[in-house]
């Protein structure tokens, strides 16, 4: 969603002389797009940001200038903290605010001016509210970049309330775009020559959109299956999912379209009911694997990815096993696992059963160790096998071709002509724990 975020704020510069640039110490503007999802992350923030703060002082000792702005969650959670260690920052704003940019960056050149000609302090600006108009009504019309795949934004904020999630603090409530407009947006992503779409929203399959013609709400599903109309789009992905909101219409899509990728990222965080509890998931392992089971039915070949937290407050031996143990019961493709930070603001984060660090370590690797066993495993059964690959751009070698399989997986093809664009089979001849090799049909 950053990657979608920032390629929109380009595009809502660019009609007022903006253009992007290779280097920041030559730029007129710097933008940090940040996330807040993770431990440290404000403090990386600072930490570039002291990488800037000279390229600043040098162009401004050039009678030129340079605006420094923190977008993104950080900026949402922490815009008075960022405005105090940092006073060079120009702007700060929010995820939901970055349509205002433009009036923004004439606000800071007036302040600047205003200091030049009246000295005192200068103002920041710092927008950090949520809206009531929605920014996807002022951004303009997205550009391809003559790239292959492309992010679109469908649904945004979070009403789920995790105890250690942050997102519905820094990104709201959880919001929907109209149908007509995201399918208006596909269709100029594909007539610019976009074959690949991925659907992005904190809770994605949550999509409750206006749909087309006042025919009432639409879900997920009946939007994949517009969306699967559209000439020239050959592959619909989604991320990232909530096990409580996958229902029976969006099962269904899975089985009837075969625009829609078998390949699902559904996170469960934990196998213990009790720490799905405590985290406020509001489903159980149970309903899990009745999901997963339900998948599979509808789409024999679908492969899954997940998220999992180790070390949750109040995490015992037994909660850690039922983790392992539902790993094993499903068998993921690939899969992200972390232990678990404490984030600022969070009710977890005040819960006193906190985990000890080394027991955190000893639990993540265990983890992380089936779960590469299980990627492994997944990748090299493929070989021997066609699976057809989109291919996006040129690999290190001489004649090489990096491409996407239904799966996610990178691969590595060798051929003599240009084949960026291209929807090809390819015979796996040889699998890593990351990617694959083959050769074209």
């Amino acid at each position: 969603m950053n990657v979608y975020d920032s390629d929109r704020m380009a595009d809502t510069l660019a009609p007022h002389g903006y253009q992007l640039c290779d280097a920041p110490d030559d730029a007129d503007m710097v933008i940090l797009n940040t996330c807040h999802i993770r431990e440290n992350a404000s403090e990386k923030v600072f930490h570039a940001l002291g990488r800037y703060k000279p390229m600043k002082q040098a162009r401004e000792a050039q009678g030129k200038d340079m605006i420094l702005a923190v977008a993104g969650c950080v900026g949402q959670a922490e815009g008075p903290e960022i405005i105090r260690r940092a006073p060079y920052v120009d702007i700060v704003l929010g995820p939901q605010t970055y349509h205002r940019l433009p009036e923004m960056i004439e606000r800071a050149k007036r302040a600047k001016k205003k200091k030049m000609e009246e000295g005192g302090k200068k103002e920041r600006i710092v927008e950090t509210d949520f809206p009531v108009e929605s920014k996807f009504d002022h951004i303009p019309a997205p550009k391809s970049n003559n790239r292959i795949s492309a992010f679109l934004t469908i649904q945004e904020g979070c009403d789920k309330f995790c105890t250690f999630c942050c997102v519905p603090y820094t990104r709201g409530a959880e919001f929907s775009r109209p149908v007509a407009e995201v399918v208006a947006e596909a269709k100029k992503y594909v007539d610019e020559g976009i074959q690949e779409i991925t659907l992005l929203g904190q809770n994605v399959n949550a999509y409750h959109g206006e749909g087309a013609n006042g025919s009432g709400e639409w879900g997920l599903g009946a939007l994949c299956l517009e969306l699967a109309e559209l000439d020239g789009l050959k592959r619909i992905r989604y991320m990232t999912s909530h096990p409580r909101d996958v229902d029976d219409e969006l099962i269904r899509a899975h089985g009837d379209c075969e625009k829609l990728m078998p390949f699902l990222h559904l996170p469960v965080q934990s196998g213990s009911d009790s720490i799905l509890k405590q985290m406020n998931r509001k489903h159980t392992a149970e309903r899990y694997f009745e999901i997963i089971d339900d998948l599979r039915k509808a789409r024999p070949d679908i492969a899954f990815c997940s998220d999992f937290i180790v070390g949750f407050p109040g995490e015992n031996d037994r909660d850690f096993e039922a983790t392992m143990e539902l790993v094993r019961q499903v068998n993921y493709a690939q899969a992200f696992s972390f232990k678990y930070s404490p984030r600022p603001g969070t009710p977890a984060a005040a819960i006193e059963l906190q985990v000890p660090e080394s027991v955190k370590v000893e639990r993540l690797k265990a983890l992380q160790d089936l779960l590469n066993q299980q990627q492994i495993a997944f990748n090299q059964s493929l070989v021997g096998k066609t699976t057809p690959v989109l291919f996006e751009r040129y690999g290190k070698e001489e004649n090489q071709y990096l491409g996407k399989s239904a799966y996610m997986q990178s691969v590595h093809v060798i051929c003599p002509r240009d084949i960026i664009g291209k929807l090809l089979d390819v015979e796996v001849t040889e699998a890593g724990s990351n990617s694959l090799k083959g050769r074209l049909k």
